[in-house]
């Protein structure tokens, strides 16, 4: 459509500013709720992020029930209660399954569509809305978002403007930018008086004070525990699996241990135990049988029955010994300070990677300026917001997809509901 016949538009009762996930399914709840719709997306092609989840293959959620899903989400989870309670995963599968979009699920509760395919998902919301009316307009950006006696009014980057009855901001966060999550919405929020929680990383990898890890890129260690303590506070503890890179550490817990660190790292202690089933006692035990079996071989060689050949010299070195030294040679307390590494190995972790490196935004529009019921703005009657661009985040495993999905659903809904009214 043109500028020209944009600026001319009559108003519409709902207008929904981003096409990701949250966007597409506003859209298409407002829609099915009887409300006129149109979804504007600064992008060529709508859910762009989308197409990245799970590696291509898009977790869109989660089997977790409603309690074990709330325990997943370390920021403002309660603020979430309406509206993953009002959409679960139950209810989205069946929605997917209706547009032509059947899913399976698979280790962990994930759910993923059965042809693997990320672009199925993006093509059913896009089915969908197209069925119940939707108008999609591409490649349009938003310049300014607000509010006017006769209701909401959408300025266009490239010129004219649009009306609506009520806006629904789901423009995302600002990880991945190729995608086109430039942090819009935050203005947005700020221009029609809403204040922004800081925004940082979230869902990202950690980088290290030390450079041994970089000897380890690409090894990836299984079954571990991975524990970070604020003092005496035990802020994340958790069994899985983790990687070394050239920055520092990565993999699933180490990602979703991002999620739970504060910003000053300073007083945080974060240990890995490589050995989480054994006590350490248990862990000397085995010591001292491995070392007596094979008094003349060389510690590096020793240890490998306890963890990867790879990290054996590189640990023995963290233990202050040679890699090379025959374990005869070891002393009882070479062997106990071995012993309490196996279980409690100093990660010195400084800071996380870049926001742009992600999987999503911490921080974002204050939810306490959000009715948690309707997802409208408390300081802005007809001007709602749903997903990332919300200060809400939660781990891996298809739980992000969902509250973006579940406030999209709230927010479409509710906006119409309102709408209509009028």
């Amino acid at each position: 459509m043109s500028t020209e016949s944009m600026s001319a538009k009559t108003a519409c009762d709902v207008l929904v500013v981003g096409g990701g996930a949250a966007g597409m399914m506003a859209a298409l709840q407002a829609a099915w709720a009887g409300a006129s719709v149109i979804l504007l997306e600064q992008n060529e092609k709508l859910g762009k992020k989308i197409y990245i989840t799970g590696k291509g293959r898009c977790n869109v959620t989660n089997t977790a029930d409603t309690d074990a899903f709330f325990a997943q989400v370390p920021r403002n989870p309660r603020f979430l209660n309406a509206a993953v309670r009002g959409f679960d995963h139950e209810d989205l599968t069946a929605l997917l399954d209706m547009l032509g979009t059947p899913t399976k699920i698979e280790r962990g509760g994930r759910v993923f569509p059965v042809s693997d395919k990320a672009s199925d998902v993006t093509r059913a919301l896009a089915r969908g809305m197209k069925d119940a009316g939707v108008q999609v307009e591409l490649n349009t950006a938003v310049a300014s978002v607000f509010r006017q006696r006769d209701g909401m009014c959408v300025t266009l980057s490239q010129g004219g403007m649009l009306r609506a009855r009520c806006v629904v901001i789901a423009t995302g966060g600002v990880s991945y930018p190729s995608t086109g999550s430039t942090g819009d919405g935050y203005r947005f929020a700020r221009e029609n008086g809403h204040s922004i929680v800081p925004v940082e990383p979230s869902l990202v990898g950690l980088t290290m004070q030390e450079s041994w890890p970089g000897l380890l890129q690409g090894l990836s260690l299984k079954n571990v525990r991975v524990t970070a303590r604020e003092g005496k506070r035990t802020i994340y503890s958790e069994l899985g699996e983790m990687l070394f890179t050239h920055f520092g550490v990565s993999g699933p817990l180490m990602i979703e241990l991002s999620s739970h660190l504060p910003q000053d790292f300073s007083g945080v202690q974060v240990t890995l135990d490589m050995k989480p089933a054994l006590s350490e006692e248990q862990v000397d035990l085995r010591l001292q049988r491995e070392f007596a079996q094979q008094a003349r071989r060389q510690l590096a060689s020793v240890l490998t029955s306890l963890m990867p050949a790879r990290m054996a010299p590189v640990f023995a070195q963290r233990c202050g010994l040679q890699p090379d030294e025959p374990v005869s040679q070891v002393t009882r307390e070479q062997r106990h300070t071995i012993g309490r590494n196996i279980k409690a190995l100093p990660l010195a972790v400084t800071g996380k990677r870049p926001i742009a490196e992600a999987i999503v935004t911490r921080g974002g529009v204050n939810v306490k300026e959000i009715v948690p019921g309707t997802m409208m703005s408390r300081l802005v009657p007809g001007l709602f917001f749903a997903g990332e661009v919300l200060d809400v985040d939660a781990h891996t495993g298809g739980f992000n997809l969902q509250i973006a999905f579940s406030t999209g659903v709230l927010a479409g809904k509710s906006a119409a509901a309102l709408a209509l009214e009028e």
